[in-house]
Formats: structure tokens, C-alpha cells, sequence
């Protein structure tokens, strides 16, 4: 089952979270035209790619753009594997490469959305993403919190700054 092919779900998916993140003040939900975004708190979002949907250059621009524009750097990723989806090559160098992601958590629920998260991992990039899989929301999201208020777990600019004087 994927929250697309059950829209009713999502609402009632938001609740559920509101009601087991304590009903956060910063708790909104939004939808890009290929995704849903869930924002937590003010620098906690969980991100949820519509079912069937291949991913571009200029989806990536937009949800960078959203997360620019909603959320409060540095801040932290849930990415829930939840649907079925797919990049052009393009878009999985550009994807989370903003320096104002200080960790992603991504929730995969079988192995294949496993082998496939880590292989787009793997990939070169210009940037070291501060990456965790896991196979719930809670502890994925309990990991992203115990981010929040550790200051030696740095942003992707410093992974990068750092990566680039050695």
C-alpha cells in the first residue's frame, strides 16, 4: 500500500505524526507537484516522493527551493521510501546537495528500496551527505533529534570544507 494510491491516508498519516510528535506548533503539510512534504518542526521535514514519479533536474531545483524557503538551516531530512520512484542521472548528483542539510534519515521499508538508497549514496559527488537508513520512522526520526543539539555533527558545507583541505 503508498499513501498515493490512498490520498485519504495522508491526511489521517498527519495526524497520526501531529499527535506522536506532540502536536509540534511548526507541524504543516505541503505538496510539490511530484511529493508531499511534512514539515515537523522548524528544522525537521519528512519528505515523501508521490508513487511512479522520476525525479529531474528541475524537481530537484524546486524542493531545494522549498527547503529554502521553509525550513530553518541547518536542518534535518526524513526521507520516507514509502512509494516507488526513480531519478534521471542528473538529478541523483544534484539531489540533497545543498549545504544547509546537516543530516538526511532515510526510512526503507524492503530491501530492494535499501540496495537502491545505497547505491545512490555511493554515488561521486561534490558534497559528503551525513547519511542514516533505517528500517521505521521512530528511530529515524529519534536519530535526526539527537542532531539537533549535537553541534560536532556538521553541515554538509563543513563535510565539504573539509573534505576539500585534505
Amino acid at each position: 500500500m503508498t499513501l498515493q494510491k490512498y490520498p485519504a491516508l495522508i491526511k489521517d498519516y498527519c495526524s497520526i505524526i501531529s499527535r506522536r510528535d506532540n502536536g509540534d506548533q511548526y507541524m504543516s503539510f505541503h505538496e510539490l507537484r511530484f511529493a508531499k512534504i511534512i514539515i515537523l518542526q522548524e528544522n525537521i521535514a519528512e519528505v515523501i516522493i508521490n508513487e511512479a514519479v522520476e525525479i529531474d533536474n528541475e524537481m530537484v531545483s524546486e524542493y531545494h527551493d522549498f527547503l529554502l524557503q521553509h525550513l530553518s538551516a541547518p536542518f534535518l531530512l526524513l526521507i520516507n521510501k514509502i512509494n516507488s520512484y526513480t531519478y534521471t542521472f542528473d538529478a541523483q548528483i544534484k539531489i540533497a546537495s545543498l549545504p544547509e542539510i546537516k543530516a538526511m534519515a532515510a526510512v526503507t521499508y524492503n530491501k530492494a528500496t535499501e540496495v537502491a538508497t545505497r547505491n545512490l549514496v555511493s554515488l561521486p559527488r561534490n558534497n559528503t551527505w551525513n547519511i542514516q537508513i533505517f528500517p521505521d520512522r521512530d528511530t529515524a526520526l529519534d536519530w535526526l533529534t539527537s542532531l539537533q543539539s549535537d553541534p560536532a555533527s556538521p553541515t554538509h558545507e563543513e563535510r565539504h570544507n573539509h573534505n576539500t583541505r585534505h
